[in-house]
């Protein structure tokens, strides 16, 4: 067992090598696959700050649907991991008496067993990882091997985020950097006083900094493709 364990741990190691964001998500799906025993589907699911529930990186586009219906009946293993349990599984949908409604559309599919696993929690977003399986008394004890799992996934995307949201700063300083240029051209301002000039704009129209530059950008390359 112990030996096993390892095993999945390099494996594990291999396949959650942090890339960005999106490229991450796609290979914890991927690695539930191919390294969780029983798992014939996997698919992830984030709750946004509005409480809009999205599905990303399914390993197979049937998820997408039966992720949904989960959203739509409050029922499941996604939809409880993805609000408010750590942990939610069902080694026998056909007799789990919690979701009646999600299980009946579950088992039409061929879905036999699932579970669901909170991977991170911030104040932006909450994700978890949704597992599905054609095999009964699958996930009946993932044991340390889902422990493993979640730590690594947790740290690649943790690190995935950071990535990120530092290229979103970057390219906001360029943009907002850029649009000062604008101002300054077409009103002779001086550096301070183009930024000035911005920042009170978005706090009159209570619009965000990076919009109100990425709004001057725009009309200028517009103004200068026009002419």
């Amino acid at each position: 067992m112990e030996d096993e364990l390892l095993d999945h741990a390099r494996r594990l190691a291999r396949s959650l090598a942090p890339g960005d964001l999106d490229e991450t998500l796609s290979r914890i799906t991927a690695a539930a696959v191919e390294v969780l025993p029983d798992v014939t589907m996997a698919s992830m699911t984030i709750r946004h700050s509005d409480n809009r529930l999205e599905t990303v990186a399914p390993t197979d586009d049937v998820l997408c649907e039966l992720d949904a219906k989960q959203y739509k009946l409050q029922q499941g293993p996604c939809y409880d991991a993805a609000t408010d349990e750590a942990y939610a599984v069902s080694s026998h949908l056909a007799t789990d008496t919690r979701w009646p409604d999600y299980s009946k559309v579950a088992l039409e599919a061929g879905i036999r067993a699932q579970a669901g696993i909170a991977l991170f929690a911030s104040p932006r977003s909450r994700g978890a990882l949704n597992l599905y399986s054609h095999h009964i008394r699958a996930f009946e004890d993932l044991g340390p091997l889902a422990a493993l799992f979640s730590h690594q996934a947790a740290v690649a995307i943790g690190y995935a985020q950071e990535i990120s949201d530092l290229r979103q700063a970057v390219a906001t300083r360029q943009q907002i950097g850029s649009a000062m240029g604008v101002v300054m051209e077409r009103y002779q301002l001086s550096e301070d006083r183009a930024f000035a000039f911005l920042a009170r704009l978005s706090q009159d129209r209570n619009v965000k900094l990076r919009e109100i530059a990425r709004e001057f950008t725009t009309l200028a390359n517009a103004s200068h493709t026009a002419g």
